[in-house]
């Protein structure tokens, strides 16, 4: 599997938790789901987004030097 598809399920993968977190949400509103939400889902955006776009960089990496080595 290549690091652009990898990058893909990754993005896949959080809208599937973040539409399953929904759901959740919507019959779990005490405080615990805050705190849960809080501290291990509010930063899941930004560090899918970044990682999403290492994985792309490594991509077109790994291209490069198959490419200068053919």
């Amino acid at each position: 599997m290549s690091l652009k598809a990898n990058a893909s399920a990754l993005s896949q993968g959080f809208k599937d938790l973040s539409l399953s977190w929904q759901q959740t949400r919507s019959s779990w509103r005490d405080v615990k789901a805050v705190e849960f939400e809080e501290k291990y889902l509010s930063e899941l955006p930004d560090l899918s987004t970044k990682v999403g776009l290492v994985l792309s960089e490594l991509d077109n990496l790994m291209r490069k030097a198959k490419a200068d080595c053919e």
